[in-house]
């Protein structure tokens, strides 16, 4: 067992959102999935949980964004360890919404 504790990888997870059906937007979507994959598969201590990608959805509800949402159940349902992103914004458009989820997922250590 002590073994095995020494190679227990963390499951990362990202999580993404465009704002705008812009075919810019559409790349840089497929950009930052591609930069996340590489990113946690480059890590040996990581293993890929998921990239979680909501797309051309306002950031205001959170009911809407159904991959955030699949995010959140998987880290309460403790299948996800760590989820990174590029900016905390991106888990909501109100402050108030956005330090709730932090506050949830900090309690799920």
């Amino acid at each position: 067992a002590e073994n095995r504790d020494k190679y227990h990888q963390l499951r990362v997870a990202a999580y993404c959102r465009v704002s705008t059906e812009q075919e810019e937007q559409q790349n840089s979507y497929q950009v930052q999935i591609a930069y996340y994959t590489d990113l946690i598969n480059r890590k040996k201590e990581w293993t890929l949980a998921g990239i979680f990608a909501d797309e051309g959805i306002s950031g205001t509800q959170t009911k809407k964004r159904t991959e955030f949402n699949r995010m959140i159940r998987m880290c309460r349902n403790k299948k996800i360890d760590l989820v990174i992103t590029k900016s905390i914004s991106r888990f909501a458009r109100n402050t108030v919404d956005c330090l709730e989820y932090v506050r949830q997922l900090k309690d799920l250590g």
